[in-house]
């Protein structure tokens, strides 16, 4: 690995982070939505359009094999990223909800042979999940007439493994949990869960969408079966993403995206697939992306995920110090030290107001139920106002925050 870059350094590689809105320094805190992109990353992806552009596979011609040794480049260089090994096989999709939908839909579809979810069967997804990662596996139970059981948080929004062991038995089939709660900030022991899970015979999923830019998980010492990520979540580009398996249970899967490039052979009546991974990459690749998001991977390397690491878990503690301090705030999971998110509500106050107020300070948050309804609703929280950080992020766009929020605050009561 390259020697780490000064973080201060690193953040000057974001072009879009010069820029004011509404005659204040643009302060962007809302990571946990979309990172923004580093010039190495866009030079990266303008390279191979300008220079290497072309369908990849079967191609004889000089610019299709360019096109090829790139994609394919981009695969290697993503499985070292999260510690594949020859296990496992990486999958490109468009993101993490595409990938977690072609876990659901591959296991609980009917192929040449059963369907790995049958009826009677049982799947087990954590309470803290975004909806790519449960509404997937809602329609997968429906379709294969399985039971889904919600492995439930505490009032504090915790997984516990006790509450995981009294619900696995012999007709769970499938685990699914996230890396971190992407509305409250929580880091679940993912670990321990899907080591449980795995010893109780089921698959297990792993959705790492929000941990992908920082604390990487490392598939080569996981009981993970599947993991998902995103590109636009780690400095990299919007509309790729990959699900990265073991290579046993992903020849399981029953493709979703038929045609092109995932088949062997054709006849008028019938088909054979290809090998993985070409299997489940039907139709024309985002080949740009794909190279983009091995560029992101490679950023994040060069600028040190221990110093990355260091650096989110410092912001998000002072912000959580700052924000507590105010009158009426509650913060959701605040020890969460590992995590990049800090996600709060204010008495008296909505959050897209806050949301509003906070823009009109150059400061960007996320407001609303983050796209995972049922655990705010489960906490009795509603919705919140999340700020969510990044490398480029500085100790005075924090401050910037909390006293953001504390003039909201007085302008909204």
């Amino acid at each position: 690995m390259p020697d780490s870059l000064p973080l201060a350094v690193a953040a000057d590689a974001f072009p879009v982070l010069a820029q004011t809105v509404h005659g204040h320094p643009l302060a962007y805190l809302d990571n946990a939505a979309t990172t923004q992109v580093p010039r190495p990353v866009l030079a990266a992806m303008r390279r191979f359009e300008e220079f290497e552009r072309a369908n990849i596979h079967r191609g004889v011609h000089t610019l299709s094999q360019r096109a090829t040794d790139a994609f394919e480049q981009a695969r290697t260089t993503l499985k070292r990223f999260v510690g594949a090994d020859a296990r496992h096989e990486l999958v490109f999709s468009s993101g993490t909800t595409e990938a977690l939908n072609l876990v659901a839909s591959g296991l609980s579809t009917r192929g040449p042979g059963r369907a790995v979810i049958e009826p009677g069967d049982e799947i087990i997804v954590s309470g803290l999940e975004h909806h790519a990662n449960l509404v997937p596996w809602q329609a997968a139970a429906r379709r294969s007439g399985a039971t889904l059981r919600i492995l439930r948080p505490d009032a504090r929004g915790h997984l516990h493994k006790h509450e995981l062991k009294a619900l696995l038995n012999a007709r769970t089939r499938v685990f699914a949990v996230t890396a971190c709660a992407n509305a409250t900030g929580e880091r679940p022991p993912y670990e321990a869960l899907l080591a449980l899970a795995a010893d109780a015979g089921a698959l297990t999923v792993l959705d790492a969408a929000q941990v992908a830019a920082h604390a990487v998980p490392d598939l080569s010492t996981l009981a993970c079966d599947f993991m998902a990520f995103s590109g636009h979540k780690m400095y990299g580009p919007m509309g790729i993403g990959a699900l990265v398996g073991r290579r046993a249970v992903l020849e399981r899967l029953v493709p979703v995206r038929l045609g092109g490039d995932m088949v062997d052979w054709v006849s008028y009546t019938d088909a054979g697939l290809a090998a993985l991974p070409s299997r489940l990459e039907g139709g024309t690749p985002n080949v740009a992306g794909a190279v983009g998001l091995a560029a992101a991977a490679q950023f994040i390397d060069h600028v040190g995920r221990a110093a990355i690491d260091r650096h989110i878990g410092a912001l998000r503690a002072r912000a959580v110090a700052g924000l507590t301090a105010l009158d009426g705030i509650t913060v959701l999971s605040p020890e969460a030290a590992p995590s990049a998110i800090v996600s709060f509500v204010a008495e008296g106050a909505h959050p897209h107001d806050i949301g509003t107020l906070l823009d009109e300070r150059g400061i960007a948050v996320r407001t609303g139920h983050h796209c995972a309804q049922p655990l705010l609703d489960h906490l009795g929280r509603g919705p919140t106002t999340r700020a969510s950080f990044a490398l480029y992020n500085t100790p005075g766009e924090v401050d910037r925050l909390v006293a953001g929020v504390a003039r909201a605050l007085e302008v909204l009561r």
